[in-house]
């Protein structure tokens, strides 16, 4: 009896067999709207009012600068260079782009050698204050040139540098150091280390190794730091206003408020300044930009 009974229960604990059952009704994931969905008027109208407001200034500045004193048009013509000849020859302004270009020059390379050993230092070395100085590159960073503008005059004073360009050299290059060695490291940081070990096992010392192996890969975030070092040097003006004061010895931008008058002011030789004043850097950027990319992608990612 009881095992009949034991076998009644085991046969009513078995499940009857189930048909198919109908796919769970989970919610589809939701799909992510890909930039090619994206209407091709989200993208050129934003793009065109942008390059509209950048772009409208610089034909202002060329419509003065090309069309005749006292002409009206919207439109440069008949076209005429007599504001270019009056401000490069006249207005000293060959003179003033010949000290411009040694200020930037001279500011690029001198700011570009003590940033490498200067970040190199940082890179690959670790001593007490490391962190300490880091921090003090970053805090200099928040102190407004306008500031240092009384030292700096005194000691230039007391050296006997005033109304040389020598001055306004050292005082940008003072000013690019910090960002520029902070970068420099960066860049340095992710070059391996194990190149340069291989280059020592090989009988380089460590120069040598540097330059053979470190250096070529760092060309890229080079020219990022230099071309930022000449554009800041070739645009700045309070250092150059206050350093120098022979008009022989003066800069673009020192030149350019010379145009500026009490009473009036000569509107079209002062767009033909602005744009000698902006050629150099319009050229400069357009050569380097594949490589102001690559350096800045390169501070960005580890390598």
């Amino acid at each position: 009896m009881t095992a009949q009974l034991a076998e009644k229960g085991t046969h009513a604990r078995v499940p009857a067999p189930r048909g198919p059952q109908p796919p769970s009704r989970s919610r589809a994931p939701r799909r992510e709207r890909a930039f090619d969905d994206v209407p091709r008027w989200q993208i050129y109208v934003p793009l065109g009012l942008y390059l509209l407001f950048t772009l409208v200034p610089f034909y202002w500045m060329l419509l003065f600068a090309l069309r005749p004193a006292g002409s009206t048009s919207l439109v440069p013509w008949p076209m005429t260079f007599e504001h270019f000849d009056k401000v490069w020859n006249e207005r000293s302004f060959g003179v003033f782009f010949q000290n411009s270009m040694l200020v930037g020059v001279a500011t690029l390379v001198t700011t570009i050698l003590i940033a490498l050993s200067g970040g190199y230092a940082l890179a690959r070395f670790d001593f007490r204050i490391k962190n300490g100085f880091m921090l003090a590159l970053l805090c200099s960073q928040f102190i407004p040139g306008a500031l240092m503008l009384v030292p700096l005059f005194e000691i230039f004073r007391e050296l006997r540098m005033l109304n040389s360009l020598g001055s306004v050299i050292i005082a940008e290059t003072v000013f690019q150091l910090p960002l520029s060695i902070i970068l420099i490291s960066g860049f340095i940081k992710n070059v391996p280390v194990s190149l340069e070990e291989a280059a020592w096992v090989d009988g380089c010392s460590r120069f040598r190794a540097f330059r053979a192996v470190v250096l070529p890969l760092l060309r890229p975030g080079l020219i990022a730091v230099g071309s930022f070092a000449f554009v800041h040097s070739w645009n700045h003006f309070l250092f150059a206003l206050m350093f120098l004061s022979r008009q022989e010895r003066q800069t673009i931008p020192v030149g350019l408020n010379t145009l500026i008058g009490s009473d009036s002011v000569d509107l079209g030789a002062l767009a033909a300044g602005g744009v000698v004043a902006a050629v150099p850097v319009v050229i400069v950027f357009a050569f380097i930009q594949k490589w102001l990319i690559t350096g800045f992608s390169a501070g960005a990612v580890k390598g």
